[in-house]
């Protein structure tokens, strides 16, 4: 326990006049370890510890945070918070005084099987000079830089309906990036691997075959030609082809969006949204997910959403302040960056759900096409879900066959469009991990689908 119950009761009671207040403490422990051709050049470790209380007048939230957990460092934030919100006059130091808290504390349901401290850290050094090493298929691998990031979180949230959640999340991410050059002409590739592990992550995903597909992607890209440019079939691959409709759609079913009208998918509930082969889900319960948790940031119990049902909207991602704003139920979805921020609707681990359709069913019948195996970066329009992405490994599809490597792909559409234009999905889930950004800070999430089949897509690229 990170603060006493009496200190986190008294804390709230002097929440004077609010309807409704909530205390969210957490400590934080992060790691990370960066080689660069071989060398050590990050290596770095660092501690959070904090608290943020959040005042609810209403619809009207007031927020502030401290990294002073004394009693008057906690007992200073609520008279700030009670000021600010223009009451005069002595705050109430009973206020709710006798809080009876139902306490509810994470079970172990991602715990790590392999802790940090078991192994040294020359250890760290070890496997991810596998990496580099395995990266190196090909002399024009000019520059290997793999990472490791570890980190270590306790939660609270007490709040004055009595609910007190204490949650442990252990996390683990493996990258390497490759640069292959030859001449003037420099590609990349990238691999990477997250989930609520510890140490183990490094055996189930082991360095080397990361490393290897690195340099493999990036080599892929070096001798590639320049990508077509036109409107044709997309077959999208899986696991992070997912970012797509995570960025173009999954953002358009957050009641941070949906509450303000902004979305294009507001007040849309039980309508036909998508393609009906698409399931659409977010799972906060998925074992040993990137963005999963026993806990929200809220205190609510995670629980997977299931956001489009056979291309019907059945339900929107919901926290506390979209439920009173909506009338919609939370969905335990309440996530935020750290105690500086208060939390929001956010996704966790979202994807289209796999069907028993063969992947390679996928790619008959295409005349021309592309086939976008992996994905970069790419841009947004909030609420309409207009998008651009670019393609980080690509192939054409003739005839029915995958056959040459392109590169320089830009897929252009909108995110509610594209999901209408799904025509077949396929039976191979899985998922890829990133951090994503929002009203609440940077989060980690997973992003996932099957390889997905879509009829239509503007593909920006260059001819010749």
């Amino acid at each position: 326990m990170m603060l006493s119950e009496s200190l986190v009761a008294e804390t709230l009671s002097r929440a004077s006049g609010a309807d409704f207040a909530e205390l969210y403490v957490e400590r934080w422990k992060r790691r990370s370890l960066r080689l660069l051709n071989g060398e050590v050049k990050e290596a770095s470790s660092g501690l959070e510890y904090g608290a943020g209380l959040r005042l609810f007048h209403g619809t009207e939230v007031t927020y502030g945070y401290t990294n002073d957990l004394t009693p008057s460092g906690l007992h200073d934030l609520a008279a700030h918070l009670v000021t600010a919100r223009g009451r005069e006059g002595r705050v109430d130091a009973r206020g709710r005084g006798g809080l009876d808290f139902r306490k509810t504390v994470s079970g172990g349901l991602h715990a790590p099987a392999v802790p940090f401290d078991a192994h040294p850290k020359r250890y760290r050094v070890e496997r991810l000079l596998e990496a580099d090493g395995a990266a190196r298929v090909a002399p024009e691998i000019r520059q290997v830089e793999p990472s490791l990031l570890e980190w270590e979180q306790e939660t609270l949230v007490a709040n004055t309906q009595g609910v007190w959640a204490e949650d442990r999340r252990v996390r683990t991410r493996l990258s390497v990036i490759a640069v292959a050059a030859d001449g003037p002409q420099m590609q990349t590739g990238v691999a990477s691997r997250g989930m609520s592990v510890g140490l183990e992550l490094l055996d189930r995903y082991s360095p080397a075959s990361l490393g290897r597909r690195a340099g493999e992607q990036a080599m892929t890209n070096l001798r590639a030609r320049a990508a077509p440019a036109g409107t044709m079939p997309v077959v999208l691959g899986n696991g992070f082809g997912g970012v797509i409709f995570h960025e173009a759609l999954g953002h358009l079913l957050e009641t941070t969006s949906v509450a303000k009208k902004v979305s294009v998918l507001s007040d849309m509930l039980g309508e036909d949204v998508a393609s009906p082969v698409v399931t659409y889900i977010d799972d906060g319960t998925t074992p040993h997910g990137w963005g999963s948790s026993e806990f929200d940031d809220e205190g609510a119990p995670t629980e997977r959403t299931v956001l489009i049902e056979k291309g019907i909207l059945k339900s929107y991602m919901v926290d506390r302040l979209g439920a009173l704003l909506t009338g919609y139920g939370p969905t335990g979805s309440g996530r935020r960056q750290d105690y500086t921020l208060a939390p929001t609707s956010r996704m966790r681990n979202t994807y289209i759900a796999a069907s028993a359709t063969p992947v390679d069913r996928l790619f008959e019948g295409i005349e021309f096409g592309l086939y976008a195996k992996e994905f970069r970066g790419g841009q947004v329009k909030p609420g309409s879900g207009e998008y651009n992405f670019g393609v980080q490994e690509a192939y054409i599809i003739r005839r029915g066959r995958r056959e040459e490597a392109v590169r320089g792909a830009m897929l252009v559409g909108k995110g509610p469009e594209t999901i209408k234009r799904v025509a077949a999905v396929a039976d191979d889930l899985d998922m890829g991990v990133g951090m994503c950004g929002s009203l609440s800070g940077s989060i980690p999430v997973e992003v996932g689908q099957p390889h997905v089949l879509v009829s239509e897509i503007v593909v920006g690229g260059e001819t010749g």
